[in-house]
């Protein structure tokens, strides 16, 4: 039996030794100005020192504090027109690595240059590898290919973590019977501000973009540490919304501090070539839109780059930032916390989840709330992806795997160690009884995580299939042939934050509930810190990817009434007839997935509420998704069935339109689709939110029976929505008068013969304009993280 009083002492011991370790340390790093660095840069297979950009890239063949594993040769090129750092490289036919001694802890930079030249021995365009260091794979299946009319190299960039107590590794491991090579290697400490103030996480970073917006290419020679900024034209979606502008006048950098999320810049940060000029709107536009192209289903950092180089007073320009139809921020030409002078740089750091369609979209656009200036600017933006695949290292004659508690143990000290192992211990035994109990009744759907493993090629990034505010989805096979879709926790989410509740909420809720119109829980798993969640899989995906997101056929009414069938069985079962009833509290088309033959189930029950829905839940903190969110619950924070009703309303008005609930790069009045068809309805131009692949196939009672419907859920009262039972009568009368009517020339236009009987009530604005839900709370795919989380997740150490 655990004693108290020794955990006390060991908490109080504990907990002394770690500050003073930590006062020491902060203090180390505090008193150290950062300086541009000397070392690593690497000239491989070579022996002679190349200047390249006024930074010294010595020859791997010469002495110095890093090595290289000796399974590998060297190649030169024929070639004597490229740069003379690019007509040497290093060639690897099996896992091979170099090695960097580190002495201080904090964020590196490092960078691998790539020139695949062909020589009489080989030609380096064709090797597949994989870079990573010791925990994450930094490049995954790589290959090296260049324009053939280009002298060019290709630099792959990435922000790494590195603790001083370990000596760095570089790993290179060729793919099947292929090679890898490197032409050069670059690994010094970055600035102490270069990443967010609190970011404390592991995860290493990959430079996707680095944009110099409204100004030329600046090459690697007008940059402090040596980066490129590339032009911005080629990623605007409309070239016509923008034009630039450029003011040669010295920036203000004599301030300090942070306010509100922006941070001022220093030169570290971004050249000021970067800041003296702009994009700026053109006087037809209404927003200006750049779309970048990333890895699908990634989450990425985006910094975006401001300095009022435009106005000619304070706050005469006022605009709004969005990513991905998100508001993001309002800026004012100046935040007033920096009101020292108008050309004072500052940046803005934020989180974005790619999508299947692997694009972010960045878009300004005025506030003309605040503003009578039409105009808005941005002078740079960065795309970083957070790397997440873990690495798998062989054991290689000179690597030995790290044990984390031996490491701890020399660090800290045998005795205090010791101390550490049983503090450890208990506190595991607790939080375990603690944090499982409420799964424990569910021991017969465990998984084991080996069998997870399995089942998806120890999670092959190519099964992957999807990403959400819980954690990442992958298609998988188990041993007896069943199809399933794992869903694995963020590593950053587990055993704490909204991770674990949703973990514990899914399986108590699916584990008592069994229906053809919601998705049934294969199993979980439980083990260390994996929390993991086995579905059945759906062949076709999400409704959503059916309706706007994908280039599939487009459904029949048929079809998406059917579909609307489905789900509305499914919702009105776990209203009515779930064991204590259940609001699933997070309805919207993403939750709404269809299997093979288009059977439609709800799934995601991450969110949801137990208990008799006779009474309403009082929810501290609203939670949903923006644009599906009831009104009167936003207001009142009582949540109740009717909640899931209003929501299913607008998922109604989705598969109507065929457009997303949210969509900010339409005109402002558009943004909002229950507002615009609002909007539509009094000015009598309703044919105008129809799917245009509907337009002529719908029965006109069909369709003014179904738009009643959607009016009766979006009601701004809730007592006047109807029950999801209600609402599924209706949809079946509205599928049976579109299966009995005769389509065709004895009817009127559909649209214009609905339009009188489209009476939705008046809808007010929602938190994707003016926002008043905590984005902490909202769901991942609308709002993926908070400017807050960013600082928990980009601070790999401090550095310099």
């Amino acid at each position: 039996m655990e004693n108290p009083h020794n955990c006390r002492t060991l908490h109080i011991l504990l907990f002394s030794q770690l500050v003073l370790l930590l006062q020491f340390s902060s203090l180390h790093f505090l008193s150290l100005a950062y300086e541009l660095q000397e070392k690593y840069f690497v000239n491989c297979g070579s022996d002679a020192t190349v200047d390249l950009n006024g930074r010294n890239f010595t020859g791997d063949l010469k002495p110095d504090s890093f090595s290289f594993s000796k399974e590998s040769e060297t190649i030169k090129s024929t070639n004597l027109t490229i740069s003379s750092l690019y007509q040497t490289a290093r060639v690897f036919s099996q896992q091979s690595y170099y090695k960097f001694e580190i002495t201080e802890t904090g964020t590196y930079l490092v960078r691998l240059h790539f020139f695949p030249f062909s020589s009489a021995s080989s030609n380096l365009s064709t090797g597949i590898f994989n870079v990573s260091d010791s925990r994450f794979t930094l490049l995954n299946n790589f290959t090296a290919k260049i324009n053939s009319t280009s002298n060019s190299a290709i630099i792959k960039e990435f922000f790494l973590g590195i603790n001083s107590t370990d000596s760095f590794k570089l790993y290179f491991t060729p793919q099947a019977s292929s090679f890898a090579f490197v032409n050069a290697i670059e690994v010094f400490l970055a600035p102490s501000n270069f990443t967010p103030e609190n970011h404390n996480s592991n995860l290493p970073l990959h430079t996707t973009y680095r944009v110099n917006v409204g100004g030329p290419e600046l090459s690697p020679d007008n940059d402090t540490i040596r980066r490129n900024w590339e032009k911005d034209d080629i990623y605007l979606s409309d070239p016509n919304s923008a034009k630039n502008f450029q003011k040669n006048t010295p920036l203000s950098h004599n301030i300090e501090g942070q306010a509100d999320d922006f941070v001022l810049s220093t030169n570290f940060i971004a050249p000021d070539l970067v800041y003296q000029t702009a994009k700026v709107m053109t006087g037809n536009s209404s927003n200006i839109t750049w779309s970048f192209s990333v890895s699908r289903n990634a989450r990425h950092i985006v910094r975006v780059h401001f300095c009022d180089i435009v106005s000619d007073s304070f706050y005469t320009i006022v605009f709004d930032l969005y990513s991905n139809g998100n508001l993001r921020k309002q800026i004012v030409g100046l935040d007033s916390p920096f009101a020292k002078a108008l050309v004072t740089p500052f940046y803005y750091d934020f989180v974005v989840n790619a999508t299947e369609s692997k694009l972010i979209n960045i878009s300004i656009a005025p506030n003309l709330k605040n503003t009578t200036e039409k105009n808005a600017f941005l002078n740079g933006l960065e795309i970083l992806e957070i790397l997440e695949g873990t690495s798998l290292i062989y054991n290689l004659e000179e690597s030995k795997k790290v044990n984390v508690a031996l490491v701890v143990g020399s660090v800290l000290g045998g005795g205090l160690f010791l101390f550490i192992i049983g503090f450890m211990l208990c506190l595991r035994h607790r939080k375990a009884k603690k944090s499982r109990g409420g799964i424990s009744h569910n021991l017969g759907l465990k998984i084991s995580f080996a069998q997870i493993r399995s089942a998806t090629n120890n999670f092959d990034p190519k099964m992957q299939i999807g990403v959400g505010g819980f954690g990442y989805v992958y298609k998988g096979t188990l041993s007896n042939g069943t199809k399933v879709a794992v869903k694995r926790c963020k590593q950053e989410g587990q055993r704490s934050g909204q991770g674990l509740p949703e973990f514990e909420t899914e399986i108590i809720v699916l584990s008592k509930i069994r229906h053809r119109h919601l998705v049934s829980l294969i199993g979980y798993c439980d083990e260390g810190s994996e929390m993991i969640l086995v579905y059945e899989f759906m062949e076709k995906g999400t409704l959503r990817d059916h309706l706007y997101e994908s280039d599939v056929p487009r459904m029949s009414w048929k079809q998406r009434l059917e579909i609307c069938i489905g789900s509305a069985t499914g919702l009105d079962y776990l209203h009515k007839g779930a064991a204590g009833g259940i609001i699933h509290r997070d309805v919207k088309s993403t939750n709404i997935l269809l299997d093979e033959n288009l059977v439609a189930k709800v799934a995601d029950f991450g969110l949801s509420r137990s208990g008799p829905l006779d009474e309403t839940h009082v929810s501290t903190v609203v939670k949903g998704t923006i644009g599906y969110l009831d009104p009167e619950y936003m207001m009142s924070q009582q949540l109740t069935e009717k909640s899931d009703v209003y929501s299913f309303g607008v998922v109604l008005l989705e598969v109507l339109c065929g457009r997303p609930a949210i969509d900010i790069t339409l005109p402002r009045e558009k943004v909002n689709l229950a507002e615009w068809v609002v909007l539509c309805k009094k000015e009598g131009l309703l044919e105008e939110v129809i799917d245009v692949s509907l337009k002529g196939h719908i029965d006109p009672s069909s369709l003014r029976h179904f738009i009643e419907t959607a009016e009766k859920c979006l009601q701004h009262d809730s007592s006047d929505r109807p029950t999801m039972a209600e609402v599924l009568w209706d949809l079946d009368y509205t599928l049976k008068l579109h299966q009995t009517a005769r389509l065709g020339e004895a009817h009127e236009d559909s649209t214009t013969s609905a339009s009188s009987a489209f009476l939705l009530p008046n809808i007010r604005h929602f938190a994707s304009l003016d926002s008043t839900v905590n984005r902490a709370d909202m769901r991942d795919d609308e709002m993926e993280s908070t400017e807050s989380e960013i600082f928990s997740q980009l601070r790999i150490g401090e550095a310099r």
